[in-house]
């Protein structure tokens, strides 16, 4: 994965004034579009679309120094408009193009991001692979930002909304793993963006073809493989922190790699006031 990622760098140097295809550069890399996104931001610590927008306006900025026609520069990097060329460049600088022309600067110039792989991995990571039929996720969805570290105080909220008869009446309906109430992620942005929509489900699994209550929501989940990593402690940090680490350290030393489907958490033991908990993750997976 660290040479993949560090091709896909290169082809972005040799793009930044043209479209890139995500899809046809994954393909390309023997990965897909969607893996290669989510261990990119998990990685460099940005989506995708920010590290190409940051290395363009960097390279930008040369010829702006250099006196070239605004408009030129703007259309080479694809943009429109001098307006919208302005205001990528200011968002990036934190100045405009004539101030910087002026000037020389301010500048916050991206560099070239270089993967390197660190020899770490000596805590364990308890997984399990396991392969699953259809099944349905149901209970109450909402929108919510996403948010990488800490509580989510939406998700907070929305569970906070429901009655504790309701919390009753899903773990009845459970019928299949993962158990008990779970916390359902589904619709993320490939690029997991801090703070872009993602739907977030309080529910339980079900069998495909158990019966729904109508006044509950429903995700459909396809036969397939998953990951499945146990964590225990301080929560929601030690959960977090598996997120990161599957990034930095399962899936680049093992074959296989994320597809798209919901991830899910189901938390088996905790604290009462949840300042601690045991639970599993599970992320749809395929073989590399």
């Amino acid at each position: 994965m660290i040479a993949t990622l560090n091709r896909l760098v290169e082809l972005v140097e040799h793009r930044l004034t043209d479209d890139l295809d995500v899809a046809a550069v994954a393909s390309g890399l023997g990965t897909t579009e969607y893996h290669l996104r989510r261990m990119f931001s998990s990685l460099a610590g940005m989506p995708l679309s920010e590290y190409l927008r940051r290395r363009r306006m960097t390279v930008a900025a040369a010829e702006v120094i250099d006196g070239a026609e605004l408009l030129d520069v703007a259309v080479r990097y694809g943009y429109g408009s001098t307006e919208a060329f302005g205001r990528a460049f200011r968002s990036v600088h934190g100045a405009g193009p004539a101030d910087v022309r002026r000037d020389g600067g301010p500048l916050r110039t991206q560099p070239q991001l270089r993967f390197r792989l660190t020899v770490e991995g000596n805590t364990a990571m308890p997984t399990r692979i396991t392969e699953r039929p259809a099944f349905r996720l149901v209970g109450h969805a909402v929108r919510v930002p996403l948010v990488h570290q800490g509580v989510n105080p939406d998700i907070q909220a929305h569970i906070a909304s429901l009655p504790a008869s309701e919390h009753e009446r899903l773990k009845g309906l459970s019928d299949t793993e993962p158990g008990g109430l779970l916390q359902v992620s589904a619709d993320v942005d490939p690029d997991y963006t801090e703070g872009s929509e993602l739907t977030y489900l309080h529910g339980v699994a079900v069998a495909e073809t158990a019966p729904v209550p109508g006044d509950l929501d429903v995700i459909e989940v396809p036969a397939g493989t998953w990951a499945v990593f146990t964590t225990s402690g301080p929560h929601p940090e030690a959960l977090q922190a598996a997120w990161a680490a599957t990034a930095t350290d399962w899936f680049p030393s093992n074959p296989w790699r994320l597809r798209p489907g919901p991830s899910i958490v189901a938390v088996l033991d905790r604290a009462a006031d949840f300042s601690t908990a045991t639970c599993e993750l599970w992320l749809p997976v395929e073989r590399a």
